[in-house]
């Protein structure tokens, strides 16, 4: 009765447990090898499920070029600032971090597209804001000792490059809007987003400089994660929510994908057996509130 609303979890579930899946692959080989790996499995994992659905045929000449730069902003620049954030802040503030591009979408829509903000939006914004602050500043307790809990080098380098992941998803979203709306095949318009990235991370990778090469060894048991994380994100998370969107309310099922945060704390419980502070709990429960007040709007 409540499928699409399950799908709607299930991605954010799957978002919380890849971000656990991807926090010792991204430190061992760092983030932009990590992410290069990342990419290219996951383009050729969609390219061969557009090859086998015929989807390629639904992209026109004239959706290319925003295709291209809806890639460039969201994912090459997106994604390489979600993991480099990943490796500095640990998963659960990169996660708290990155579900600011839901308030910031909002704000783009009223600056650049003149729609218009209501007060349920505005107090979203607010609580949405105030719950990634309240989970930053307190959401660790000083008994917490796991290396996922520790923040390396200055606080706000790490916040920084979070609202820059978090602000790409957003612009890339909004280019990639207008052709999704023509009827575009979505998972050839990921192939080509996702390519777009995988290219532009191999070239950086080629540059001579020591931070965009591999920290460690490429072994079998990591390149596994990594096909595995970029599997089950990119993959099934992104499929789960385009069949939940076939269906369901979209403000509803927008709201359940929002609380990859919340998600992630059991999760980080069991894993690293230690209880998040109240702080982080606090923090997660008033992102969820205020996506709901934004995508309720």
């Amino acid at each position: 009765m409540y499928i699409y609303e399950a799908a709607a979890l299930g991605a954010a579930a799957l978002w919380a447990l890849t971000g656990l899946l991807s926090a010792a692959p991204a430190q061992h080989l760092g983030a932009i090898a990590f992410n290069t790996t990342r990419m290219v499995l996951v383009t050729i994992m969609l390219c061969l499920w557009v090859a086998l659905t015929n989807g390629w045929g639904s992209i026109g000449n004239d959706h290319l070029l925003p295709l291209v730069l809806s890639g460039f902003v969201g994912i090459f620049m997106g994604d390489t600032a979600l993991f480099l954030t990943l490796n500095r802040m640990g998963p659960r503030r990169t996660a708290m971090l990155f579900s600011l591009n839901a308030p910031m979408s909002a704000i783009l829509g009223w600056l650049l597209l003149n729609e218009d903000l209501t007060i349920l939006q505005i107090s979203g914004i607010g609580l949405i804001f105030l719950g990634v602050l309240l989970a930053i500043r307190f959401g660790k307790r000083k008994s917490q000792l796991h290396k996922w809990e520790s923040i390396k080098g200055p606080l706000w380098i790490g916040v920084l490059r979070g609202l820059v992941a978090a602000l790409s998803q957003s612009i890339g979203s909004l280019i990639a809007r207008p052709i999704m709306e023509a009827g575009v095949d979505p998972v050839a318009a990921s192939s080509l987003r996702v390519g777009t990235a995988a290219l532009g991370l191999v070239l950086l990778s080629r540059l001579p400089f020591s931070w965009v090469k591999p920290a460690g060894r490429f072994t079998f048991p990591v390149v596994s994660v990594v096909a595995l994380s970029g599997f089950l994100g990119m993959g099934v998370g992104m499929t789960l929510i385009l069949f939940a969107l076939s269906g369901g309310d979209v403000g509803i099922i927008a709201t359940l994908s929002a609380t990859t945060p919340a998600l992630l704390l059991p999760m980080m419980w069991w894993r690293t057996k230690e209880a998040p502070a109240l702080g982080a709990w606090v923090g997660a429960g008033l992102v969820i509130a205020g996506s709901g007040l934004l995508f309720a709007s």
